[in-house]
């Protein structure tokens, strides 16, 4: 009986993606061309035609995403210390986002069923630090105006 932690190996001659999964990963990607050029050559705080923030408008307290969108549209003019000052944690994260990018592809690439690999504690860490700058962004006072867009 074959061990079910062997690697994934494709059968001789199959395709690394199927027709259909290609059909959808060039769609995905199209679209996020499209949200990219839409994003850079309309900023969000002259155009108002982007999703607003639910939470913020429901309970007038800022979400760990507030400033994103505006912090993308920055980051994809070059403007990295306006990206952070919008929003700290995106820029933080992007770096992470980016690597799990590259290893999933390769993953995929390599015929290897994709798996996250984070451990529990990483999991934890990162919830606790979202809900942290989350709490520490809607405090008053100067030094957690930082945190504010």
């Amino acid at each position: 009986m074959p061990s079910s932690d062997a690697p994934f190996k494709p059968a001789p001659g199959a395709r690394l993606f199927p027709m259909g999964a290609r059909a959808g990963l060039a769609v995905c990607v199209l679209l996020v061309a499209v949200a990219g050029l839409v994003l850079f050559w309309f900023d969000p705080r002259q155009y108002h035609f982007y999703p607003v923030c639910f939470f913020h408008k429901a309970t007038g307290l800022l979400c760990p995403g507030c400033g994103a969108l505006r912090g993308f549209h920055e980051l994809l003019h070059g403007q990295l210390a306006a990206a952070f000052r919008l929003n700290p944690m995106l820029v933080v994260s992007l770096p992470f986002l980016l690597w799990f990018g590259v290893r999933y592809g390769l993953q995929a690439a390599r015929n290897q069923p994709a798996s996250p690999a984070l451990r529990p504690a990483w999991l934890w860490l990162i919830l606790t630090a979202v809900l942290v700058v989350s709490v520490l962004r809607n405090l008053p006072g100067t030094p957690f105006a930082l945190l504010r867009p």
